[in-house]
């Protein structure tokens, strides 16, 4: 029977070992190894800590650093609500390597609401704590929610005005307005720090 091509060979995308010379590597194996690297260097190991665990050199971890590194600088997340536009603006934070958002219409912000008061509070909480470890919160909200969020948070709020509190209805968020305030806080390069820096100058 005639079978179409495509249906009898793979896709790249659904190789799972390679044949290098007399090795079969494992494309899953890489995959978890490498983001156990990465996860333990987010979680504060040196790169020749993280490199010891995993049984690799220390200039390899530092190689996957630099290999998938898109940006420095601030710790940045974005909060948005009641929002109109939500996958123009997710579009956007995704092209600024925003780590954190959290956004709304007015329909899931009133289904959040609507829930019991023990369930809302305990989300208002998980949020703030996620927040804390961030350098620059981007608020896309009304001006009351704005200032509230500024004394709460007391760090660096860059605060969008979608007009006067209560806002009832979804709001369209001006891309290129936020874009603009990305470019700003995501450019920002700090100094390395000092781990990273001794790191630097250890040998390979």
């Amino acid at each position: 029977m005639y079978r179409p091509v495509h249906s009898i060979f793979r896709k790249a995308s659904d190789v799972r070992f390679f044949r290098i010379g007399e090795k079969v590597v494992s494309r899953e194996k890489l995959i978890e190894q490498i983001t156990g690297i990465l996860r333990d260097r987010e979680d504060g190991a040196t790169q020749e800590e993280a490199a010891a665990k995993h049984g690799v050199q220390r200039s390899f971890v530092s190689w996957l650093e630099t290999l998938g590194e898109v940006r420095r600088g601030a710790r940045v997340a974005v909060i948005g609500f009641p929002l109109a536009n939500i996958v123009e603006v997710e579009r956007v934070c995704d092209e600024h390597s925003v780590e954190f958002t959290l956004l709304m219409t007015q329909q899931e912000r009133e289904g959040l609401e609507a829930g019991s008061g023990g369930a809302v509070f305990n989300r208002v909480l998980d949020t703030l704590a996620v927040l804390k470890d961030f350098d620059v919160i981007v608020l896309l909200a009304s001006d009351w929610r704005i200032d509230t969020i500024e004394k709460i948070l007391g760090r660096e709020v860059v605060a969008v005005n979608l007009g006067p509190s209560p806002l009832r209805a979804d709001v369209a968020v001006d891309l290129d307005e936020l874009a603009g305030i990305l470019d700003g806080v995501t450019k920002r390069r700090g100094s390395r720090t000092a781990a990273d820096s001794a790191e630097a100058r250890d040998p390979a």
